[in-house]
């Protein structure tokens, strides 16, 4: 017997199908070193004009940490020809809607509007690059509003200092930046004069150091000479100098705590320093987390909440950045579980994927679950958007938005096995303890 396929069911593999297309785009630069990237879908009235600068708290000199996530809040005060204060009336009443993220390797501002206010946004986002009005009010205003934000998200917020890694940051990085955080310090930014704020802004915020994205329902043609119009008349600026500090190996366990006023429940994590982004190992390491704390189903999921009921929650994660990664293990207590019991439970899963390989059901689940992954990433155009600019600015390979899932899918289960054991070792790694201030116990 034949069974019918609902309607929906049809629908929805036209979908899927649609979305894990291949993503067409152009690429080419500006006289000026801008880096222009533009992809066409015209399957609905909407686009997103983004630009990624090549600046994030890495590049930030000792003492004036928390500049480039600062930036984020005040380029948005205004330029020469939008008042101050207008931005985001002006986007609201055009439809659209715009935000910005900082993180320690880039900046990324964007604008998503109906298309038939494209120009509109390549105009907003060529005055922010132009010419931006950085005054003493507006830095005032902004230290303000970090503040409250440094608050809100770190100080006042459970596991923040996990969550934002200015709890982890400091032990696993002696030289490089990435020690600091990226929302910074108040003292530093309350220190900083006016002029370094300006110096910051023509030191990065160039034409060259930066990649436009636009994506959605445009015309190829029109849109080059649209983005040529505001963006071809700004002048390059000095190459950015990056960062090149190597850190030395950890090769002893490093024992800390930390307390958090916020929370209850202690927690363990082990943290390891790992490759940069772009490297294989890190695709595995991403593979090795969706083994351990992907869904019910995954490995300490299974053992530590369901059957041994020692854990509330458990977590593992390969924090990305460009010049090196943290993976993080970690497991919050349940009742009144020793952090010692969580940490044997944790190196047992570790020693599992030292000694032994994955069994095939779990690897065909594994490449299940980055497909879907890879399939939701590309379904809007937002999405798509800042995929573009990440790839093309931190990988150096554009086109990674269509080549990436191939790399997940020739992960072996021996690399699995090699990676765990080249990277994920006692004595290559932070042990933390974080436990309630002694107060709230």
């Amino acid at each position: 017997m034949i069974k019918k396929i609902s309607s929906a069911a049809i629908a929805l593999f036209f979908t899927f199908a649609a979305f894990a297309q291949e993503v067409e785009f152009t690429e080419y630069d500006l006289d000026n070193g801008l880096h222009v990237i533009l992809h066409e879908d015209n399957t609905a009235p909407v686009v997103t004009v983004g630009v990624m600068y090549h600046v994030g708290a890495k590049d930030e000199e000792e003492g004036r940490t928390g500049f480039a996530h600062f930036f984020e809040h005040l380029l948005f005060e205004g330029t020469e020809n939008i008042e101050r204060g207008e931005w985001f009336n002006i986007v609201a009443a055009n439809g659209g809607s715009n935000n910005a993220n900082t993180t320690q390797d880039r900046t990324y501002y964007y604008e998503t509007f109906p298309s038939n206010n494209l120009e509109l946004g390549l105009w907003m986002e060529s005055e922010r690059m132009l010419h931006p009005v950085i005054n003493q009010i507006g830095v005032d205003t902004q230290n303000e509003v970090v503040k409250e934000e440094k608050r809100t998200r770190i100080d006042n917020a459970p596991y923040g200092k996990i969550i934002y890694s200015t709890g982890i940051s400091p032990y696993m990085f002696d030289k490089h930046p990435y020690k600091n955080s990226v929302i910074g310090t108040m003292k530093d930014l309350d220190a900083a004069q006016l002029n370094e704020f300006k110096a910051f802004f023509d030191k990065y915020y160039g034409p060259n150091n930066a990649t436009l994205v636009v994506a959605g329902d445009i015309d190829i043609n029109d849109t080059k000479d649209m983005i040529k119009d505001y963006f071809g008349p700004i002048k390059a600026k000095p190459a950015v100098k990056r960062v090149d500090i190597k850190e030395a190996p950890i090769k002893e366990t490093i024992t800390a705590t930390e307390y958090d006023d916020n929370i209850q429940i202690p927690a363990k994590l082990f943290v390891y320093r790992t490759p940069g982004m772009a490297e294989r190992d890190a695709y595995v390491l991403n593979m090795i987390s969706s083994l351990l704390t992907d869904g019910k189903s995954s490995r300490m999921y299974k053992k530590m909440v369901d059957e041994e009921k020692e854990a509330l929650q458990v977590l593992a994660f390969n924090r990305g950045q460009e010049d090196y990664g943290l993976y993080v293990i970690g497991a919050l207590a349940m009742g009144e579980t020793p952090l010692e019991t969580l940490a044997g439970s944790m190196d047992e899963e570790i020693e599992k994927l030292q000694t032994e390989l994955i069994s095939e059901k779990e690897y065909q689940k594994l490449q299940n679950n980055f497909e879907n992954s890879f399939v939701n990433s590309n379904s809007s155009v937002q999405g798509i958007a800042s995929s573009l600019a990440t790839y093309n600015m931190l990988y150096d390979n554009t086109n990674l938005i269509n080549e990436e899932i191939e790399i997940y899918r020739s992960i072996t289960r021996e690399e699995i096995k090699e990676v765990a054991n080249k990277y994920l070792n006692k004595n290559q790694r932070l042990s933390l303890d974080y436990l309630p201030t002694p107060e709230n116990k």
